[in-house]
């Protein structure tokens, strides 16, 4: 590979040589990944299938990675058959849906927004917190007010079905979260315990254009019957959510406490800084769960996905059922990650 890649580098400077001064100045200059890779899109668990689709309709036609990782996360948010994410998520105790979301640019450029009510697409949100404040950060009602001001609709977010999963869950109000609840939420044509706690998760998608930029994005409603007010991981950028451009990115799903304590995905980004590949990175992110409390980390579910500057990915988790979906001129599949336990 590297012999390759010295005689693409070489190609690429060579075919630059021959134009005249005042063309070779004029040229917009190829980048290495945007010959060596072609777009590439990631996300987490089986929904990120449909969301990637929606990210790819702008990668093909060689638009940015910003622009890609939000349009793709909007799809699940949109989606209220997913009780994890948007519209149709599962509200916290007091029955209210409260959303999380960040994105990130190729420029360190990121936004976020936390406990966001009433909004369908939380990512826009924090896009426009991205680009249109010198903040990084809205939450609660400032996020709301920020949101009503630059035209976002107010809505209703909780479904009939989630709110009818909360009230039988208030008969018993027992906190229980069920590991890789995730994709069976998704799954149509089951009903995870009926009456109990349907636990949450998160979207978190990676992208890489065709000029070798990246773009991250992270969204959820967070974990079900929350207390009020609570957020996790996914909009603080570094443990939910971290692109380097020069590096890679990285992203996490899961108990949100736990991915904040080791800052997470900025750890992953740096561990592959140092050589690290995507999936080994993942793994030492993992594993510094467990040994910050073993006893703990076997009864939660954390997943970490990661992506390198060449195009590389990779993912690890605790427990046995994160998957994370994959979309390139290559291919379009869904992998399980490996775990721990």
């Amino acid at each position: 590979m590297s012999t390759r890649r010295k005689f693409l580098q070489s190609s690429i400077i060579g075919s630059a040589a021959v134009l005249t001064g005042e063309k070779l100045l004029a040229a917009k200059p190829l980048t290495v990944a945007a010959v060596l890779n072609n777009p590439i899109v990631i996300s987490t668990w089986d929904f990120g299938k449909a969301a990637n689709a929606g990210a790819w309709e702008i990668l093909q036609k060689g638009g940015r990675a910003l622009d890609a990782v939000e349009a793709g996360v909007r799809i699940p948010e949109a989606d209220e058959s997913n009780q994890s994410i948007g519209y149709g998520g599962l509200p916290d105790r007091d029955g209210k849906v409260t959303l999380d979301a960040c994105i990130m640019d190729e420029f360190y450029n990121c936004g976020s927004v936390m406990a966001l009510e009433h909004i369908m697409h939380p990512i826009s949100v924090a896009r426009m917190v991205m680009e249109k404040t010198p903040h990084i950060i809205l939450a609660g009602d400032g996020a709301l007010q920020f949101a009503l001001a630059n035209g976002f609709k107010k809505e209703n977010l909780l479904t009939a079905k989630s709110e009818h999963d909360w009230k039988e869950w208030l008969k018993t109000a027992k906190y229980e979260p069920v590991k890789n609840i995730e994709n069976q939420l998704y799954d149509k044509t089951k009903d995870p315990m009926p009456g109990g706690i349907k636990n949450h998760d998160t979207i978190g998608m990676l992208a890489m254009d065709a000029a070798g930029n990246f773009g991250g994005a992270c969204t959820t409603s967070g974990m079900a019957y929350k207390i009020h007010g609570r957020v996790g991981d996914s909009p603080v950028i570094g443990a939910g959510l971290y692109v380097d451009n020069e590096v890679g990115g990285a992203t996490a799903t899961g108990v949100g406490e736990e991915v904040i304590r080791i800052v997470g995905a900025h750890l992953i980004v740096e561990l592959m800084r140092q050589g690290l590949s995507p999936e080994a990175a993942c793994k030492e992110g993992v594993e510094r769960i467990i040994k910050r409390n073993p006893i703990k980390a076997k009864e939660v579910q954390v997943g970490f996905l990661a992506m390198n500057k060449k195009g590389e990915f990779g993912a690890y988790c605790l427990q046995k059922g994160f998957t994370y979906a994959v979309r390139s001129n290559q291919e379009e599949k869904i992998y399980t990650a490996p775990s721990i336990y």
